[in-house]
């Protein structure tokens, strides 16, 4: 099983990783190259963005604090008893 990994990274289906990578955990080093072991071409999933495979970055999410009117706020909260 082993042998198959190194022979698809060493016969040129698998594309060397992009700077972006470093860190993941999915990276495979094969001699002195370094691979991911989930994507073919690394570089194409950075182009548009953060890498969906990527262990080592989180998508930032902002969160946005809402200002409730307090009179509606009591009114809601009046007809749910």
């Amino acid at each position: 099983m082993a042998t198959e990994k190194t022979t698809n990274f060493q016969n040129g289906v698998f594309q060397a990783i992009v700077e972006q990578c470093e860190g993941c955990e999915r990276i495979v080093a094969v001699e002195e190259t370094k691979y991911c072991g989930t994507y073919v071409n690394p570089g194409a999933k950075w182009r548009q963005g953060m890498c969906n495979f990527a262990t080592h970055a989180k998508p930032e999410v902002a969160v946005v604090t809402a200002r409730i009117n307090p009179l509606k706020a009591a009114k809601r909260a009046s007809k749910r008893k």
